[in-house]
């Protein structure tokens, strides 16, 4: 069935589409289980808050669906950060599907919150999903939570410390910064995940 991405509410679902067209792949927006399963690739793209994020997955009856999935996955800023075990905001259970916590970033003097803007990104290990990346490559980011560095991350960026930006488990991918706005190096790594 090729890309589809998860209809789970998220506000860059209409920017996210429109990158992958300028890499000539149609993806069907969806909230239907069947499609989902049948796809070769799924993205959960998401811009809010996490327990409404989660709150939308579970009405759509679409938890256990994601649990399931064994094509590749993605999830883009939100969608990262459901992929995880537990969010702080609003104290949510998120998928469990990468053993990592979502936490706020801690205030500190000169540190704005969200994090909003280009900042780099720092490679940590090789991985086909970071194929073309660069140590120091630019990245546009908009949250106030982020995942915990560990294992799981791929590359990290340093805001009042280091979290984790990319992460892998198996078949399931996050980017927390927005790929479809962060011009040559977004579309890169969205064209690495198609080819994954």
């Amino acid at each position: 069935m090729g890309v589809v991405l998860v209809d789970a509410g998220g506000t860059n679902i209409g920017s996210v589409r429109y990158a992958l067209q300028r890499l000539g792949v149609d993806a069907a927006l969806t909230a239907d289980a069947d499609a989902i399963r049948a796809a070769d690739k799924v993205i959960l793209p998401g811009v809010g808050a996490a327990a409404p994020g989660m709150a939308r997955l579970r009405e759509l009856g679409l938890v256990e669906l994601m649990r399931s999935l064994t094509q590749p996955v993605l999830g883009v800023c939100l969608g990262m950060q459901l992929l995880c075990e537990h969010s702080e905001e609003g104290d949510t259970a998120c998928l469990g599907l990468i053993p990592a916590s979502v936490r706020r970033f801690t205030d500190q003097p000169n540190l704005r919150v969200p994090h909003m803007g280009w900042n780099r990104l720092k490679p940590r290990r090789q991985h086909a999903l970071l194929k073309g990346l660069k140590d120091g490559d630019w990245a546009y980011f908009v949250h106030s939570y982020a995942v915990a560095n560990g294992d799981h991350a791929l590359a990290t960026t340093d805001y009042g410390g280091e979290f984790a930006c990319v992460i892998a488990r198996g078949n399931f991918h996050g980017m927390q910064f927005h790929p479809e706005r962060s011009a040559s190096v977004g579309a890169r790594l969205l064209k690495n995940f198609l080819e994954l």
